[in-house]
C-alpha cells in the first residue's frame, strides 16, 4: 500500500498526476483481484496451518508486487529530472526483503506469515507517510495517501500481534488488502480533480 518517490520541480505537474493516478487505479484492480483470491481459496486458513500452495504464491506475489509498482512510480516521477529517490530506493528494497521472507515463511505456518506481512506493513505505511508529507508540496493531494500510510502501521503492529493467536486467518490481511485499495482509489480520484485544476 506505499508510494514512494516524490516528483523533482522538474517534472511537469500534469503529467505526473495522471500518471500517479493511472498507476493507483491498477494497483486498486491488483488489490481487487488478488482480495477475491484469497476469499476464495484461503480465507479459512488459521495461524497453526502450514499455507497451500495457493496461499503461498498470493502471499509471495503481494509484496513483490508492491516493490514493482513503487520501482514504476520512482521511474516515473524522477524520469529525465537527474534526481535520486533514495526513499523509493528503500521501499522497493523493503518490497523485495518481505518477499524473501515470505518464501520463507510460507514453508511454515500461517502465524509466521501474518508476522512477516505484520512487519512489511507497519515498516511501508511509516515510509508512505514520509513520502506522503514530501509529496504534499510538489504535487498536494496526498491525504488519502497520509490516512492510509497511518493505517498501514497501526495494521501491521496489529498483525504481528495477532501472529500467536490460534484463530487469526488470512482474511485479516484480505481486509488489509481491500483497505488499501479503496484509499488508492481516493487518492486516484483527488489527483484526477488536482489535474483538471492545473489544466484550467
Amino acid at each position: 500500500m506505499t508510494q514512494t518517490a516524490v516528483p523533482s520541480s522538474t517534472t511537469t505537474p500534469s503529467t505526473t498526476l495522471s500518471g500517479l493516478r493511472s498507476l493507483h487505479l491498477i494497483r486498486v484492480a491488483f488489490s481487487l483481484v488478488w482480495v477475491a483470491l484469497v476469499a476464495t481459496t484461503s480465507a479459512s486458513l488459521v495461524s497453526p496451518d502450514r499455507p497451500t500452495v495457493i496461499a503461498a504464491v498470493l502471499l509471495v506475489v503481494y509484496p513483490l508486487w508492491d516493490a514493482v509498482a513503487t520501482l514504476v512510480e520512482r521511474r516515473m516521477t524522477t524520469a529525465g529530472t537527474g534526481s535520486t529517490d533514495r526513499v523509493g530506493t528503500l521501499n522497493m528494497a523493503l518490497g523485495l526483503a518481505a518477499t524473501a521472507g515470505m518464501i520463507v515463511a510460507v514453508f511454515s505456518t500461517i502465524g509466521t506469515t501474518l508476522l512477516v506481512f505484520g512487519v512489511w506493513a507497519l515498516l511501508s505505511g511509516a515510509i508512505q507517510l514520509t513520502v506522503a508529507i514530501r509529496r504534499r508540496r510538489t504535487v498536494g493531494a496526498q491525504w488519502p495517501m497520509l490516512i492510509s500510510g497511518g493505517l498501514s502501521v497501526l495494521a501491521g503492529a496489529n498483525f504481528a500481534a495477532m501472529s500467536t493467536s490460534a484463530t487469526s486467518s488470512l482474511s485479516t490481511i484480505a481486509g488489509y488488502s481491500a483497505f488499501g485499495a479503496f484509499w488508492f482509489l481516493v487518492s486516484a480520484i483527488t489527483l484526477s480533480i488536482r489535474s483538471r485544476r492545473e489544466n484550467r
